[in-house]
Parts: structure tokens; C-alpha cells; sequence
């Protein structure tokens, strides 16, 4: 009896062994569906967008007024044309203001998030050398980066 009980486990294990290499291959025609699940994923390179050009910086953008003419900068203009980009949040704790020339912006609003360093896609002139073109609300202020002075004001740019 016991060479039967042997052999019979001996059939056994072989089968469970072959059985489990039959599953472990994908069926013939069928690559893809049923991949172990320890391997990631892989799609196909994707090239990327097109039909459209993408906008580069126009000529000159780099070149910023080494000296400022303070008395042609000071103007609080309506922006001739709004631009709908994405959403915006204001530092916490400050209101809805229009700034104008001559006011100090707070420093929270001279962080990265708030600066437009693409600022010619909004109809925005090149700042002189020291100033940058910060996002309030919906409003452009070309600002003095030392001391936050708001030197020209584009009010409605964002919408």
C-alpha cells in the first residue's frame, strides 16, 4: 500500500506542477491579457501633441531696460484684452484690493506662484532689470523686487 500512496503523490505533484506552468503563460493569441501581476505596466511611447506650434518667447524678452524711466511706468491701466487662465488663491488673510502705482504690495504676493515670468502671453511689457509682473486677483502689477513699490498697474488681465 505504500507504493501505491507513493506513486500516487508523486502523479499528483506532477500535475499540479505542469498545471501551474499552463497557467502561467498567456494563451497563444491572447499576449497581454493575463501578465503577472509584479510587472508594471507598459504602454507605448506617446510622441506627443500636435497640430499647433507652441508658443515660445518673442523676440527680446530677455532684454530688460537696464535703467527705468519711473515717470512712464506710472499708470493705472484697464488691460485691453482678459485672459480666463487657471484657478487663483490670494495669501491667506488678505481681501480683494486694486493696487495702484505708488502702493507697497505685501511680501506674500512676491513668491513664485504669484510672479509672471511668462508675462509676454499676457499682453504684458519687459519689466526693467529689479521689477517683476506679479498676479493679484485679477489684476498685473509690475512690482520693485527689493521693496514691493507697485510701479504700473494692468487692471481685469485675468478674468
Amino acid at each position: 500500500m505504500t507504493t501505491k500512496h507513493g506513486i500516487g503523490l508523486l502523479v499528483t505533484f506532477t500535475l499540479a506542477l505542469g498545471a501551474g506552468g499552463a497557467l502561467a503563460d498567456p494563451p497563444h493569441g491572447h499576449e497581454g491579457h493575463g501578465a503577472p501581476a509584479h510587472k508594471p505596466p507598459h504602454g507605448e511611447p506617446h510622441p506627443g501633441p500636435n497640430g499647433y506650434q507652441r508658443v515660445t518667447e518673442p523676440s527680446g524678452w530677455d532684454h530688460r531696460p537696464a535703467t527705468v524711466d519711473r515717470d512712464a511706468y506710472r499708470h493705472n491701466y484697464q488691460a485691453a484684452r482678459t485672459f480666463h487662465v487657471g484657478a487663483y488663491r490670494r495669501p491667506p488673510g488678505f481681501a480683494v484690493r486694486h493696487w495702484g502705482y505708488g502702493d507697497r504690495l505685501p511680501r506674500a504676493y512676491w513668491t513664485s506662484q504669484y510672479i509672471l515670468a511668462d508675462y509676454w502671453l499676457f499682453a504684458l511689457e519687459v519689466p526693467p532689470v529689479g521689477y517683476e509682473w506679479v498676479r493679484v486677483d485679477g489684476d498685473a502689477l509690475l512690482i520693485d523686487i527689493n521693496t514691493g513699490e507697485v510701479l504700473q498697474s494692468e487692471y481685469g488681465v485675468f478674468g
